[in-house]
């Protein structure tokens, strides 16, 4: 599933225009509404909320967003968290997107 929501991102940020076929994406993309989503930006930290929107460039709106970063550069370094509330991700500082579901929608998307 975390394949499927980077390729809906990114194919929602790169379509443009009438030619595109722009109601499968926004149908794909409302498939994604109110999932838990985690989103990871290129400074390292973590942002992990419900998935509320997304615009023409790709921005994406987090309610009940929690920060996490670490406090040292270390891997095995304690993450720290911080409750954010309604956030906007702009998709320039995104580095990867991860969304929540249940096994059974993991099993139907192995199904081809």
């Amino acid at each position: 599933m975390e394949l499927e929501a980077e390729k809906t991102l990114i194919q929602a940020e790169s379509s443009d225009g009438p030619n595109s076929n722009s109601s499968d994406l926004v149908a794909r993309v409302r498939k994604l509404l109110f999932r838990q989503m985690l989103v990871g930006i290129r400074d390292g930290r973590f942002f992990l909320g419900t998935f509320h929107c997304m615009d023409k460039q790709g921005n994406i709106i987090l309610q009940d967003a929690v920060e996490y970063h670490s406090t040292r550069r270390s891997s095995t370094s304690p993450m720290e968290q911080r409750c954010l509330g309604l956030i906007l991700l702009p998709s320039s500082c995104r580095s990867s997107c991860h969304v929540g579901c249940y096994i059974e929608e993991q099993l139907s998307l192995l199904k081809l």
